[in-house]
């Protein structure tokens, strides 16, 4: 449980620093415009992605994730640490039963990182 709890401050803290880093922002909450006719792409995948999560479907959605994300785009950034960050807030024991845990939260939130520029050694 202390080891659990550790695991998911670092990843806060992780979602926090790049966040600051990438985004000048001190936290990546991916909102939604409140008009469906003004959504993107990105707006549409968030969408696809918590549906996923909220069917157990985690890594179909990290694929997802992953097929998607455009490196270039600041949106793709926001998506993706808000994705991990919402991953983080599961209980443990829907991670489990969706056969995925916080260690993996951690590794994908350091691939993303990898991804847009930012090398991580954890």
């Amino acid at each position: 449980m202390i080891e659990q709890d550790y695991l998911m401050r670092i990843i806060k803290d992780l979602v926090r620093a790049l966040a600051k880093i990438l985004l000048n922002k001190e936290t990546a909450v991916y909102e939604l415009p409140t008009d469906k006719a003004d959504y993107s792409q990105t707006d549409y995948l968030h969408m696809q992605l918590t549906d996923l999560i909220n069917q157990g479907k985690i890594n179909e959605a990290e694929n997802l994730l992953y097929e998607k994300l455009d490196a270039k785009n600041k949106k793709y950034i926001e998506l993706a640490l808000d994705f991990y960050e919402r991953l983080n807030n599961l209980d443990e024991g829907f991670l489990k039963r969706c056969n995925f845990s916080k260690e993996e939260v951690e590794q994908g939130l350091q691939t993303i990182a990898k991804e847009f520029g930012v090398p991580l050694q954890i």
